[in-house]
């Protein structure tokens, strides 16, 4: 069992990696250029159902 200051320390390191991760995905969305008439192609298992209501037709 890993005494209070260990278990501190490994905090603080999940905690600065995790930081890492959001501003490396931060700064490559803020890299895209945004194109508005960019289209999403939206997977066929998406348009089951929305909420608890099948979707028949959209």
């Amino acid at each position: 069992m890993t005494n209070r200051h260990e278990q501190m320390k490994a905090q603080r390191r999940m905690q600065r990696r995790i930081q890492l991760v959001v501003e490396e995905r931060r700064s490559a969305r803020a890299a895209q250029t945004f194109d508005p008439e960019r289209t999403v192609e939206i997977p066929p298992q998406a348009l089951r159902a929305i909420g608890r209501v099948p979707v028949t037709a959209i």
